[in-house]
This record gives C-alpha cells, sequence and structure tokens, in this order.
C-alpha cells in the first residue's frame, strides 16, 4: 500500500479519462441532446467539479510519481531530467484548470448573466435567430471570446496531459 505507482497510474488515467471524456463526448452529447437552457444548467454544476479534478489531479499525479517505488519528491520533479518531462506538463495541467476554474468560469457566469437581463430587456433569447439588439451582439461576442479561451486553455491542458503520459510510458519497464 506504501508503493506510490498504482496511485500515480490511477490518478493519471483518471486525469486524462476526464478530460477526454468532458471535451469530446460528455460535453458534445449534452449540447447536442439538451436544449440550452438546460445544457447551460449541466455546464453549470459539471464545470466545478471537471475545473477542480483538472487542478487536483496533477497534483497527486506529481506527488506520486517515483523511480524505482520511491516517490521523486519536490527536488526529484524539478531536477534537470524530470523538468520538462514531468514537472512541468504537470503544472501546466493544474494552472490551466485553476485559470479556467478561478478566472474564466467566473467571467463567462457573469457574461451569462448579464445576456439572461437583456434577453428580458429584448425580449428574445440570446441564441434566437439575428438580428439581436446591439447589446445582445455585444455580449454574445465577449461571451464567444471567454468560451474560445477556455476551450484553448483546456486543449493546452489536454495536450500537457497526453504529453505527460507519453513520457511516463517511456520510463516504463
Amino acid at each position: 500500500m506504501t508503493d506510490p505507482r498504482p496511485y500515480h497510474i490511477i490518478s493519471y488515467g483518471t486525469l486524462l479519462g476526464t478530460q477526454v471524456f468532458q471535451s469530446f463526448i460528455g460535453g458534445v452529447v449534452a449540447f447536442r441532446a439538451l436544449p440550452r437552457p438546460q445544457f447551460a444548467s449541466l455546464q453549470a454544476a459539471i464545470f466545478p467539479i471537471y475545473f477542480s479534478l483538472q487542478s487536483a489531479l496533477p497534483v497527486v499525479v506529481a506527488l506520486t510519481a517515483s523511480k524505482g517505488g520511491q516517490t521523486l519528491g519536490l527536488s526529484g520533479l524539478i531536477a534537470p531530467e524530470n523538468r520538462f518531462s514531468t514537472f512541468l506538463p504537470l503544472a501546466t495541467v493544474a494552472v490551466t484548470g485553476l485559470v479556467n476554474q478561478v478566472v474564466l468560469r467566473p467571467l463567462t457566469i457573469n457574461i451569462m448573466r448579464e445576456r439572461k437581463h437583456q434577453e428580458t430587456r429584448d425580449g428574445k433569447k440570446s441564441y434566437d435567430p439575428a438580428p439581436h439588439s446591439k447589446e445582445m451582439v455585444a455580449l454574445n461576442k465577449r461571451f464567444g471570446r471567454v468560451h474560445g479561451v477556455s476551450s484553448l486553455v483546456n486543449l493546452v491542458s489536454l495536450i500537457a496531459t497526453i504529453y505527460y503520459g507519453a513520457a511516463m510510458s517511456k520510463r516504463l519497464e
């Protein structure tokens, strides 16, 4: 039970599986299957959990990284031989999860709240066919930008996770 390797593989697999599922399966299927308001409610409930996992699991992966069953520790993680193959990708995943959770998610929520108020003023949903008020056009554009940045940050996180997995696989015996 003290060997960190099983915990390392399980936490890495959970991280990668969560990212792939949310990015390419769960989110896509939900968007196609649910009406827009229900989809937004589902995503609002999932994203705090998803971004928390995306921030915490790389820390668990880093803490359980080992050589011969002995954890590397911080000095081992930042050692020259592990800096780019272990520390940097795992730090990237943790930071991108935090950026999405602490910065981009609140921005998105605020824009969505503003769009709801504008929908009431306009008597029209933000996703209804054009034309829209100037205010709604601006809000939709802001939402698109923030959502796009969040998606890009998520993609960087996924690429870093896969990069780490490839580096980890080269160390398997």
